[in-house]
């Protein structure tokens, strides 16, 4: 930033406070009548009285999800956008190197027909497909949950077991390892393939690479996303072909590239 942006920077940021500072004033003037915007309450990390939550610092939880009381969190985790543990009753735990994915809910069993208080105990390297519910139950590591899964109070999904999307495990029910389970009420379908077997650990490595990728987007501050917006727009492809023949290309700027990608030149 030159002298001159310095200079607008400075007057900018005297015209806000100049603002807040007026803005206050007509509050106090006002009295009880006046109106106070309220904040956003959300808190990605709550407690709950005693209970508070822990995550590992190299785990990746996404700043519209939830998590609420007794719950940890594991190494290499991934609690993405929209997710709601919450540990009020009861503990949570999830293990390292899992993903529960957008929009999925985990909670804990504080009574039940059977009188029992359940923990929800989620193991390592398991995936959670999106929208599926979690209940006092307990998935066991290198398990796979499908998206929109429901696992009622009590119910066990064993190692490199698989629930189907959009079934319903019922209470107290056991899926063995190395079986597939899918249906409302969930069923025994078949046994799991190799290549499923496969899958599901190379899903959770997928997972925990790609949370990287997110945790580092969301650190970045506001200034870094306004740079990159402007660079974004400076270098958007326009007509690839008529620019191709004049001759004008222009490599693509690293803060633009993926890490995933190799850079690619962009037609200016």
């Amino acid at each position: 930033m030159g002298t001159l942006g310095k200079a607008i920077y400075t007057v900018g940021f005297w015209i806000r406070e100049t603002g807040q500072a007026i803005d206050r004033l007509g509050c106090r003037l006002q009295g009880r009548y006046f109106f106070q915007e309220q904040l956003s309450r959300h808190r990605t990390l709550m407690n709950v009285f005693d209970k508070a939550p822990f995550v590992d610092k190299d785990a990746f939880v996404a700043p519209s999800a939830s998590i609420i009381g007794d719950v940890q969190v594991g190494s290499g985790s991934s609690i993405w956008y929209g997710c709601v543990l919450r540990g009020d009753a009861n503990s949570i735990s999830v293990g390292s190197g899992t993903n529960i994915q957008d929009n999925s809910l985990v909670h804990v069993a504080k009574s039940n027909l059977s009188g029992k208080v359940l923990p929800t105990i989620i193991g390592d390297n398991v995936t959670i497909g999106h929208s599926a519910v979690l209940h006092g139950c307990t998935v066991e590591d290198e398990a796979f949950i499908g998206t929109g899964a429901m696992l009622l109070d009590g119910s066990i999904v064993e190692k490199n077991a698989m629930v189907a999307a959009g079934a319903l495990v019922r209470q107290n029910t056991k899926i063995p390892s190395g079986e597939v389970w899918g249906g409302n009420p969930a069923k025994f379908l078949r046994k799991l393939t190799d290549e499923e077997r496969a899958f599901i650990s190379q899903s959770a490595t997928n997972y925990s690479d790609l949370a990287q990728v997110h945790a580092a987007e969301n650190a970045k501050l506001f200034d870094r996303i306004e740079f990159e917006k402007a660079l974004r727009k400076k270098f958007t492809r326009k007509d690839e072909e008529y620019n191709s023949t004049l001759g004008v290309v222009c490599e693509t700027p690293p803060e633009l590239v993926h890490p995933d990608k190799d850079p690619k030149p962009l037609q200016k």
